[in-house]
């Protein structure tokens, strides 16, 4: 029997009336795995693939074939705004199913959620957040809800890999599972990953269950990037404008010549032509924007320019993603990461990247945002320079972001290789919270019992006893936690401040926030107090200062005209693969011109190879800079760059890494550079103890509740899931 003639009637009914002229490949092999068997499964396609109804078309069959007897499916994702779109899909699908789909957040009717606590049926769409908020706050509630549940679905497998929050999704589910008895099959939903098995294990963690991973042939896809590139000089010179004429309309004596071309070539490129303009910061987001309204507004063209970022309030974005899904409406939207997941926005004539990619994974998340619906991909790179004439500094003229540009473009287009992400063993900080959380949900425990709970549960298999007790014991001396007469563990003083905050369910780092109001209406929220009378941007627009509450961290403004900035306080966390910083050398030695670089790019380029190849970096493992300064370039990512700085360290040599996406050490050294060589090589031969490095206090894996874990756990953490030794013998001597 074909897998259509399997489905639910209603759902041949959805497929007939949606006018699908067939199921895709990996729909078909997820209703495969679904129906005939009882594994975990891994969806990993593009974006746009079908990977949603892959897994709920034979999941929603199964239920109205079989109805449970309480919630059958807990569909979980990163944002409300996704569960809010696969809401509408949901309910669409769903009309002649009698099966009901219910949203669980912050911002969801209450009034539907107690009815289905009352009545527990259907589908339950809900976030980390809330999960964790119903396992510890509403015991009872959950065992009438999840006696019969049956699969779990993750949304953006990927996403959550990354971060805390996916370690306590992951625990939360095992204290489900824990007070149920039940071990639902999880369904994980993700883009193209690096390493599969990686987010296999990931997805399987605590349910004994075997994982499938079908692979779809996607086929070859076309897609058309260009690459074009303009010039700020630092130096002051004078730029003539003339009108068409010839006559001189302006005499400017800055150097932002380059960023007005940028603007207006933006401007060009984007009009009538529905557009993500992606940049790596909410700043530079901003201003893009502001200039490209500043243009339309000059030359009296639509204001179709928003942005969408997490700083700008949810009634906005919303509003955006409406205007974004009409295809009548041509949006341009400037926005972060919060468009790379898998909100429904239509389709695109093409996306912008203002800059470098970050790295491969979010290159392929912005190309999959455009192309929907048939269409060829369409992805745009622009590039700002800003030139010294004269640098003193050989290395200085050298762009590395248009050289990872190129690399991320090669790897993932030719190789098809996208970055594995990382495990994470040793994460005590989440330990914290969720020592806390059961606490919390169970009351006093003894610590046998608590380590028996605590460290049973997959993310925390790699953790000892000892470190356990160890942190345990820090919490009764800090009071987060308190030894009761009996000799059990309960929350103690200090620890009731943390697990009573409306802030404890949240794992994830988020500055204190002010809220920006015009009138009664929304706009955002900024992480400084901007005084009475200065302006700042915000959702592409600017705004004045008229009073500030601090109390209640408000900031009433209201619009002016013109241009302004904003800044919000980062910390920049990516890092570069060896195979990424390996192909930038490829690049460097290669003498491909890459037919989608502009001609003003190819020349760069060439000028970037002249430079390398002359300066020795591509061949040697130290380049001298000047009498006493020295590169080193192993080519190697940066964690291992990381633990190389730390090796040198140790044996009383000063390097730097001047920021974080850099390729090489700069170090001062009195030496020679064959005594500097020899002596990274006697490190990598000597398989370096990393336990010996000289640390920093702030050398560590950054977590919303570090401060309240030993300050040796934190070490630990950084050296077992940051540095790597082994990673040090990839580099060629």
């Amino acid at each position: 029997m074909d897998v259509f003639s399997r489905l639910a009637p209603f759902i041949q009914d959805f497929i007939y009336a949606s006018k699908w002229e067939e199921l895709r490949g990996v729909q078909v092999a997820a209703c495969e795995a679904i129906l005939d068997s009882d594994d975990n499964l891994l969806l990993s396609t593009g974006t746009a693939s079908g990977k949603t109804e892959a897994a709920f078309l034979p999941i929603l069959t199964e239920l109205y074939d079989n109805p449970s007897k309480s919630v059958g499916v807990m569909y979980i994702s990163p944002l409300k705004a996704l569960i809010n779109d696969q809401f509408k899909r949901l309910e669409l699908l769903l009309l002649d199913s009698n099966i009901p789909v219910t949203k669980w957040h912050g911002d969801a009717s209450q009034t539907k959620k107690n009815a289905l606590e009352k009545r527990p049926e259907g589908v339950l769409q809900i976030t980390p957040e809330s999960l964790e908020s119903l396992v510890t706050n509403k015991r009872g509630a959950c065992l009438r809800m999840f006696s019969d549940l049956r699969f779990v679905i993750i949304d953006e497998v990927h996403h959550f890999m990354r971060d805390d929050r996916g370690i306590q999704l992951l625990c939360v589910l095992e204290r489900l599972q824990q007070l149920t008895g039940v071990i639902p099959r999880r369904i994980g939903l993700s883009a193209t990953l690096g390493d599969v098995s990686l987010a296999q294990e990931w997805l399987c963690k605590g349910t004994g269950r075997p994982c499938a991973a079908p692979i779809t042939e996607e086929g070859k896809k076309r897609i058309k990037l260009h690459i074009e590139r303009f010039v700020n000089y630092s130096d002051v010179r004078d730029f003539t404008e003339r009108d068409g004429t010839g006559n001189i309309v302006n005499i400017s004596s800055s150097g932002d010549i380059g960023s007005r071309e940028h603007y207006e070539y933006l401007f060009t490129n984007t009009l009538d032509s529905k557009t993500i303009i992606f940049a790596n910061s909410r700043e530079e987001i901003e201003l893009v924007i502001a200039n490209l309204k500043d243009i339309a507004s000059k030359k009296k063209s639509p204001d179709v320019y928003r942005v969408h970022h997490g700083n700008v309030s949810a009634l906005i974005r919303e509003t955006t993603e409406d205007e974004m899904k009409d295809e009548d409406e041509k949006i341009v939207t400037g926005a972060t990461v919060t468009l790379e997941l898998g909100i429904d926005i239509g389709s695109l004539d093409q996306a912008v990247q203002v800059g470098a990619p970050l790295n491969v994974s979010s290159f392929a998340q912005r190309l999959g945002r455009c192309g929907r619906r048939g269409q060829v991909p369409q992805l745009l790179f622009t590039f700002v320079e800003s030139i010294k004439i004269n640098s003193s500094d050989i290395l200085g003229p050298i762009n590395w972001e248009l050289l990872r540009t190129i690399a991320i473009i090669e790897l993932y287009t030719k190789d098809r290789w996208v970055e594995p992400i990382p495990p994470r063993d040793h994460p005590y900080n989440m330990l914290y919270h969720q020592t806390l959380s059961h606490l919390k949900s169970n009351g006093e425990l003894s610590p046998a019992a608590l380590a028996q709970s605590i460290l049973t549960i997959g993310c925390f298999k790699s953790i000892t006893h000892d470190d356990y007790k160890r942190l345990l014991t820090h919490l009764v001396e800090t009071e987060q936690l308190e030894r009761t007469e009996r000799g059990g563990l309960i929350i103690g003083r200090e620890g009731e401040k943390v697990a009573s905050s409306h802030k404890f369910l949240t794992v994830f780092i988020t500055p204190e926030y002010l809220l920006v109001k015009e009138e009664n209406r929304t706009i955002g929220t900024v992480d400084k107090v901007y005084p009475v009378g200065v302006r700042f941007a915000l959702a592409g627009l600017t705004w004045e200062t008229v009073d500030v509450n601090e109390k209640a961290k408000v900031l009433f403004v209201k619009r002016v005209p013109g241009i302004s900035v904003v800044d919000w306080d980062v910390e920049f966390d990516v890092e570069l693969h060896t195979v990424l910083v390996r192909k930038i050398r490829s690049v460097l030695l290669s003498d491909e011109a890459y037919p989608y670089l502009s001609e003003r790019c190819r020349e760069r380029l060439a000028e970037i190879r002249y430079i390398a190849l002359g300066s020795g970096i591509t061949d040697n493992l130290v380049t001298q800079l000047s009498e006493k300064k020295f590169a080193i370039f192993p080519w190697v990512g940066t964690r291992q760059l990381i633990t190389l700085h730390y090796a040198l360290q140790q044996r009383s040599i000063t390097s730097r890494l001047l920021w974080i996406t850099c390729l090489y050490l700069e170090v001062i050294y009195s030496g020679s550079g064959e005594d500097l060589e020899n002596t990274i090589t006697g490190i990598i031969h000597s398989n370096p103890d990393p336990y010996g490095f000289s640390l920093p206090e702030k050398a560590q894996v950054r977590g919303k509740y570090n401060e309240f874990v030993p300050p040796d756990l934190l070490r630990k953490q950084f050296v077992e899931d940051y540095l790597d030794t082994e990673g040090l013998k990839d580099i060629s001597v």
